[in-house]
């Protein structure tokens, strides 16, 4: 290897541009756009340099102290000659985002540090937007074009075994911190590849967490907990965004640790607070379109595992059937799906049987949902940004072809205040869940004025 001393052999580019720090700039102060693509070029070609006085074969064992000192080096040489000048907090942010460049994913990583941010939307490669606290706004960071870009999906897509191309130009993937990507890249991204990614805490949202957010109340925590422990089968419901994955995250802390989970999703991103948890992910077709595994396979070979629970991250199609079987043989497995209310959410399941190829009537379709479901969590992220549950159904049988279903907990709006906040209540609905007595089986004794209808704030 290299030492930091050595000097680079070749002469040094002559740019003079000085970089405007992107976390300093305001609107009044955000530099031309012949400035911002003189200061990538002049990125892109230090980076080169420094590529170039690197093994890549040991790169993946440098230390970050060493290629910071590599990069430090080669700043100074250019610093030196006159064509850059410098003063010391802007060579380290020039070092620092050299070092994104090297070792992570370049403008994204000085996202990925910030804790706060939840989601990162990339626009093409000169448009990023940030959601922080439920709030969208637009950030000065860029690509510099959209190679770089499609650089960077990549990198990301590679690591799990994906691929993106023009013959597969959509793809799911994941960060190593569990962060869930989705991108999206031309002919089908008319402006340039398109890149989402939905973060989660490095440390997993309990529900205690939930309760002091204003996500549900202590009484409603306290009846999922029992509904967990005493093994019902529970459908989580909502729109994109609305905290499904955290929900199904926290009420896994409610599973006995003796008990074998069984976890399928499309690109793996649960983090259950269990010790006994089999991660199971589906599966592309590879180049040649063959070898594809999709979630209705996982769910017939995961009966085959022994599970005491099967978790499926998110219901999409033809496996909904399976699914509701397995349900039926065994009790307390869980599920997410993507509707905007219980009763959509049951609508829903009914097509996908229909995709399934199985012939059934819609009272036979109604009969086998309301015999493997027990509760629907409708679950909703408001104006204000915040999520909640604002609602918890239970199912009580079918009445022809209607699957039948009764309001637990619900969450009142009232209106918006002054702040932006939304204004409302949990209420309990005043009817005693029927499932009461299964759980009272399971040890799982509720009190009664849980569900009074007296309100809580």
């Amino acid at each position: 290897m290299i030492t930091p001393s050595d000097r680079l052999r070749q002469e040094p580019r002559r740019v003079a541009v000085r970089p405007v720090p992107h976390d300093a700039q305001t609107p009044a102060e955000s530099p031309s756009s012949a400035e911002e693509d003189a200061y990538h070029r002049l990125k892109a070609t230090l980076h080169q340099r420094v590529v170039g006085r690197l093994d890549l074969s040991q790169l993946g064992q440098l230390s970050a102290e060493v290629l910071r000192q590599e990069v430090g080096a080669v700043l100074a040489d250019v610093a030196q000659s006159g064509d850059l000048p410098l003063n010391r907090r802007e060579r380290e942010k020039l070092v620092q985002e050299l070092l994104d460049e090297i070792l992570g994913l370049g403008p994204l990583e000085e996202l990925l540090r910030d804790a706060a941010v939840s989601d990162i939307l990339v626009n093409g490669f000169s448009t990023i937007f940030v959601e922080r606290r439920g709030r969208l706004a637009t950030t000065a960071l860029r690509f510099r074009d959209n190679e770089h870009l499609m650089h960077t999906i990549n990198r990301i897509v590679s690591r799990v075994g994906r691929r993106v191309d023009e013959s597969t130009p959509m793809v799911d993937a994941r960060l190593p911190d569990g962060s869930r990507v989705n991108a999206i890249i031309p002919p089908l991204a008319v402006d340039g590849p398109m890149l989402s990614i939905r973060r989660f805490g490095r440390t997993p949202i309990r529900m205690e967490d939930m309760i002091r957010l204003g996500s549900l109340t202590e009484a409603m925590a306290l009846f999922l907990e029992a509904c967990v422990k005493g093994r019902l089968n529970i459908l989580i419901s909502g729109g994109t965004g609305t905290g499904k994955t955290t929900m199904l995250n926290a009420m896994s802390s409610f599973i006995p640790a003796a008990e074998r989970v069984v976890t399928i999703e499309d690109a793996a991103e649960l983090q259950l607070q269990k010790p006994h948890v089999v991660r199971l992910e589906t599966r592309p077709p590879n180049l040649e379109g063959k070898g594809e595994v999709v979630t209705r396979d996982l769910v017939r070979n995961s009966l085959r595992m022994r599970p005491d629970r099967i978790i499926v991250g998110e219901i999409r199609s033809a496996e909904v059937l399976d699914m509701l079987q397995a349900m039926n043989t065994g009790q307390g497995s869980m599920a997410t799906v993507h509707a905007n209310s219980p009763r959509d959410a049951i609508n829903r399941m009914m097509t996908m049987i229909g995709m399934s190829g199985m012939a059934m009537s819609e009272p036979m379709m109604a009969g086998t949902i309301s015999r493997a479901l027990h509760l629907v969590l409708q679950l909703h992220r408001g104006c204000d940004g915040t999520r909640r549950l604002v609602g918890v159904s239970e199912i009580t049988g079918t009445e022809g072809q209607v699957v039948q279903m009764q309001d637990i907990f619900v969450f009142e709006q009232r209106g918006i205040g002054a702040d932006g906040q939304l204004v409302g209540e949990f209420l309990a609905t005043g009817l005693r869940p029927r499932c009461t007595e299964q759980l009272e089986r399971a040890g799982c004794s509720l009190e009664p004025a849980l569900f009074s209808t007296a309100r809580r704030r």
